[in-house]
């Protein structure tokens, strides 16, 4: 009863308005108040400590960093010429060139809100332009920015891998297809709104064109190939991958494309300390909520009050998955993650469930709950590029949402979806 009401306390001070980390810092220092008395606080400054300094976080602000460097160092630009020139000629191909441009981004940046940021400043200005509605251009950015997280690599597979033990580069290996196929069923659907409501073409297919804007992104295009080479290879870590996407980002934007100074290093710098303080203290404060957690064996007892009512994986399954779809509407992405993991982990492991493949379907919910309202990050900063309206644009989004629960499903109940690589690569 206790562990209820201080969960529901943070929930509480969240609904408020306070912030989440300050939230989920109050109630877990009180649980262990309740516990330990004072003792509990000298935990809780220990546990703060070893949760920000887990080795494979470290990948998280070096991506994020990596991310506004491509922003500011004409990366994005080049690979939005480039993917306009391949498939922006079919009907409504400009927002096909949106999907297949955060399809690219995401191997480099693995953040959704970066993506967004990036792609978004520059493609929905040029969808509206065209003709397309603020909401239709709002939502195809927004989703195809969300999927785009399962494609390695994903900020949020990184901070499960570490908080739950598991393989990164297993996980970054088990999003590729999920996130292929996804990709695919977004640009389907693009062209079916393009030829229903009479979307206009972009230029002609022109092969000179798309010879000059391939040799012109050429550098950006091997950035993934360097970083994602290097980390399925073996040669580097997910971590020391991440420290080769910023080098290689700020070697290709001051000497090779010459458009990062000192003033937008700044501000790239500025943009990435920002984004990795929000993760990060989220991070710090929840590994107090885990310690507490712990010592109360609340994942333990839930797991076997799951188990009495069904051990079949699927029904679980299912149960998970609607607990995260709720959960995703109201907490940001990493704050879902990190709350969940500790708890449905001893579940995942006594029903025998692949981690690999719950770390997929966590990070789709994370990308779901990143379109639903009243959270929504992804969509309500696409809502701001784009001015439009957070609810009327959710429901121009509702078509592309569904794509992304078809994935989750497909990840769900089809596992080889997701690990049939896995399996196949490290013959496991």
């Amino acid at each position: 009863m206790t562990e209820a009401l201080i969960l529901l306390s943070m929930f509480a001070m969240i609904a408020i308005g306070l912030p989440i980390a300050v939230s989920i810092l109050a109630s877990a220092l009180l649980g262990l108040w309740l516990l330990n008395g004072h003792l509990g606080f000298l935990n809780a400054a220990l546990s703060i400590f070893d949760g920000a300094t887990s080795f494979p976080l470290i990948a998280i602000p070096l991506f994020i960093l990596a991310g506004a460097l491509m922003n500011t160092g004409g990366i994005s630009t080049r690979l939005i010429a480039f993917v306009s020139a391949l498939i922006g000629f079919i009907r409504g191909g400009l927002a096909m060139v949106n999907v297949g441009v955060s399809m690219f981004f995401a191997e480099i940046s693995g953040s959704a809100v970066a993506d967004v940021a990036a792609t978004g400043s520059v493609l929905i200005p040029a969808m509206k332009k065209r003709g397309y509605s603020p909401r239709f251009a709002a939502a195809i950015t927004s989703s195809s920015a969300s999927l785009a997280i399962i494609i390695p690599p994903s900020i949020p597979m990184i901070l499960y891998g570490a908080l739950s033990d598991t393989s990164i580069v297993q996980l970054f290996v088990a999003g590729i297809v999920p996130g292929v196929i996804g990709g695919f069923l977004l640009m389907a659907l693009s062209y079916y709104f393009a030829v229903r409501y009479d979307l206009p073409r972009e230029a002609g297919f022109s092969l000179p064109r798309l010879w000059e804007t391939t040799k012109d992104a050429a550098w950006a295009l091997v950035l993934p190939v360097i970083i994602l080479g290097g980390i399925f290879g073996g040669v580097v870590t997910a971590t020391e991958g991440a420290g080769l996407a910023v080098v290689t980002a700020l070697f290709i934007g001051v000497f090779i494309y010459r458009e990062i100074d000192l003033g937008r290093l700044y501000h790239a710098l500025v943009e990435g300390v920002v984004q990795t303080a929000v993760v990060m203290l989220l991070v710090a404060t929840s590994a107090v909520l885990g310690l507490y957690l712990t010592e109360t064996e609340l994942p333990q007892r839930l797991a076997q009050g799951i188990s009495a009512v069904t051990t079949n994986k699927l029904v679980v399954l299912m149960i998970i998955n609607v607990f995260l779809l709720f959960l995703g509407m109201i907490l940001h992405g990493a704050a879902a993650i990190i709350l969940t993991v500790p708890i449905f982990m001893p579940l995942v492991h006594q029903l025998g469930i692949d981690p690999v493949q719950f770390g997929i379907l966590l990070t789709l919910n994370i990308a779901l709950g990143q379109q639903t309202p009243p959270v929504a990050s992804v969509l309500v900063t696409s809502c701001s590029i784009a001015k439009t309206d957070v609810w009327s644009t959710t429901k121009t989004n509702l078509p592309f949402i569904a794509v992304l629960m078809l994935v989750l499903l497909l990840v769900t109940y089809v596992p080889s979806v997701s690990l049939g690589l896995v399996d196949a690569f490290y013959d496991r």
